[in-house]
């Protein structure tokens, strides 16, 4: 399994969920965790009657915990501590040792097939469930507006949903703990994986592209003007477009972008940034809206060559989708992954 993507891995996970539905499922999640260095979010194990699993946490490294918990949970929900050492952790494939308490709940037949359903076909989905696995609630849906099941209160199943398109707006997959009061309640979010349209020609298209796939993300590329418009057309909050060619006829790929979904980037000089947007404001644009648009793209690395220029590009997308400055880790404080 290590060498299949994040996307293909999530829509192998929805098409089990959707299969079992009828079955039974017993799903665990990651309640809360410490050490490990970066984990993705989202994480997911599901367990069928028959024993069968698919999904993992932490690649694997706490199955010994894991896969007994998600076949346990198919009857009742429970919670379970797990310690994973240095040389395992290393050995599978994790950063660091570190610890986590996992939660295991059945997920019932019609809130696993609508969860199934859009992992495998490549839907945003969100679940929630309070914190003792013993309510649940699933969004779907390209804004999540589709619910299934509940959380015991609409007050709990409005925060939730809330919290869960607050997440969905920065385009990235999610984990979070939700407590407000006596509300105590775990969200995952799944978006899928973005497709990054890299408009135009050059080095650093090409260096993008690679660095798109490096990442496990789709990439596309464009050179036409009415290409780039009928993509843009049809994004989600989760894609992005660079344009790395000045013609002044991108334009309208760049207005139809800021007034749409998804990150919009534009390469340039300075004078060029300038030029650019000054025709974009005689074309109507607001100033609200020139503030989506992100260019020069990029963070400031110090990028000389186009790998690295495409690696600051991709930089500047993380960090948003993550809700982050792109400061040096040392010099800031709080958690250090989303």
């Amino acid at each position: 399994m290590s060498a299949t993507t994040p996307s293909a891995a999530t829509r192998e996970l929805g098409d089990a969920l959707r299969r079992w539905a009828n079955d039974g499922v017993g799903v665990v999640r990651v309640l809360d965790r410490h050490g490990f260095g970066t984990v993705a979010p989202g994480q997911l194990l599901a367990a069928h009657p028959s024993g069968e699993v698919a999904g993992r946490v932490f690649l694997g490294a706490l199955d010994a915990v894991a896969v007994p918990l998600a076949r346990a949970a198919l009857q009742r929900p429970d919670a379970r501590d797990a310690q994973v050492t240095e040389s395992a952790a290393v050995q599978a494939g994790l950063a660091c040792a570190g610890g986590a308490r996992l939660l295991g709940h059945p997920l019932p037949a019609g809130l696993a097939r609508a969860l199934g359903e859009a992992l495998a076909d490549g839907h945003p989905a969100a679940l929630a469930s309070t914190a003792d696995g013993g309510a649940m609630l699933v969004l779907v849906g390209a804004d999540l507006a589709t619910r299934h099941g509940g959380l015991g209160s609409a007050r709990a199943d409005d925060m939730a949903a809330e919290q869960a398109a607050t997440l969905l707006r920065r385009g990235a997959t999610s984990t979070e703990r939700v407590i407000d009061g006596e509300l105590d309640l775990l969200l995952d979010l799944w978006v899928p994986v973005p497709t990054v349209w890299a408009v135009g020609s050059g080095a650093i298209g090409e260096a993008l592209l690679r660095q798109a796939t490096l990442l496990g993300w789709a990439g596309q590329r464009v050179t036409e003007c009415d290409e780039a418009r009928a993509a843009v057309a049809g994004f989600t909050d989760s894609d992005v477009l660079v344009l790395l060619d000045h013609a002044p006829a991108f334009d309208a790929v760049l207005i139809d972008g800021v007034r749409g979904r998804g990150f919009i980037g534009a390469l340039g000089s300075r004078r060029t940034q300038a030029a650019r947007r000054s025709r974009l404001t005689a074309a109507g644009l607001s100033e609200d809206e020139l503030t989506r648009l992100h260019g020069p793209v990029g963070l400031d690395l110090g990028a000389r060559t186009p790998e690295e220029t495409a690696v600051s590009i991709v930089a500047e997308v993380i960090a948003l989708r993550g809700g982050r400055a792109g400061a040096v880790l040392g010099g800031t404080e709080g958690r250090i992954s989303s």
